[in-house]
């Protein structure tokens, strides 16, 4: 009788582990909120540490993209003599190198997260995609920091924004969409495979190159622009022009529809792919 009560026991507790790993996993979803302030730890720890015992401080992310942009203004405005869709050309690099910077940023930032949290994630359980969120949210921050220069810019010149710029949280949101599913494929495949540490320099440096960051998307020849916009940052920093200029700053839509596509499509595989390989994470970091 004693021994089938400890059966009994063993597999009454057999039977309450497994229903809550699976609970656990039902209601992954519901397990983010849950450790949202572990979110809030990641991302507030990462943005102490990237400035930590630096003189200048967060000042930093002001002067590197105020730099790029006094050099994309000198080569593109003041030689190339590109056009500027009828604004300062400052303004105009700016308002491509906010989006940009955000991406490029985030990508940096999301394929390292998860290799630099091995101990964490090797530990205990909590939901991973945490880790790359907090990443995402990191750059976002640098982002609002980088728009002060953009406020500057518009005081500096007497630019008045036109009813358009109440469309650019929109935009905004494209952009987190598009960094958040690009980062998220990367950081997965960081984690099988370590060469993605010295590709992502790369994919950021020719992504630089092919975006429309430095000059408008205009210039590109009307018989490639739907080509051109495969890339989706193409869309995006349209996006943002569009909303931040007015005026003759345009949207060509069939291209931007395209990287919105995109963006949405890099958003859904790579969740998909992260939740797929997210379980052996453990095993190989």
């Amino acid at each position: 009788m004693a021994n089938l009560a400890n059966n009994r026991v063993t597999e009454t507790s057999e039977d309450e582990l497994i229903i809550k790993a699976g609970r656990t996993e039902r209601q992954y979803w519901q397990d983010l909120w849950r450790y949202r302030e572990l979110f809030y730890f990641l991302a507030w720890r990462d943005i102490l540490v990237r400035y930590k015992q630096t003189s200048l401080g967060i000042a930093w992310a002001l002067i590197r993209p105020f730099l790029a942009m006094v050099v994309f203004t000198i080569v593109f405005g003041n030689f190339a003599k590109l056009p500027s869709a009828g604004v300062p050309y400052p303004i105009l690099v700016f308002a491509g190198m906010l989006p940009w910077q955000f991406f490029s940023n985030s990508l940096s930032e999301c394929s390292n997260s998860l290799v630099s949290n091995a101990n964490l994630l090797s530990k205990v359980y909590f939901p991973r995609l945490v880790v790359p969120a907090s990443a995402v949210v990191v750059s976002f921050v640098d982002f609002m920091i980088s728009g002060m220069i953009l406020l500057g810019l518009m005081a500096w010149y007497n630019f008045v924004p036109s009813w358009r710029i109440l469309m650019l949280p929109l935009f905004v949101a494209i952009a987190f969409a598009a960094a958040t599913g690009a980062g998220l494929w990367l950081a997965t495949l960081n984690v099988e495979y370590r060469d993605f540490r010295y590709i992502v320099p790369f994919i950021i440096q020719f992504g630089l190159y092919i975006s429309p960051v430095g000059y408008s998307s205009s210039v590109v020849p009307e018989e490639w622009r739907f080509l051109y916009s495969l890339n989706p940052m193409v869309g995006v920093i349209d996006g943002f022009r569009w909303a931040i200029l007015g005026g003759e700053a345009q949207i060509y839509w069939p291209g931007f529809l395209l990287s919105l596509g995109i963006v949405i499509l890099s958003l859904v595989t790579g969740i998909w792919y992260f939740r797929r390989m997210e379980r052996t994470f453990a095993d190989v970091i």
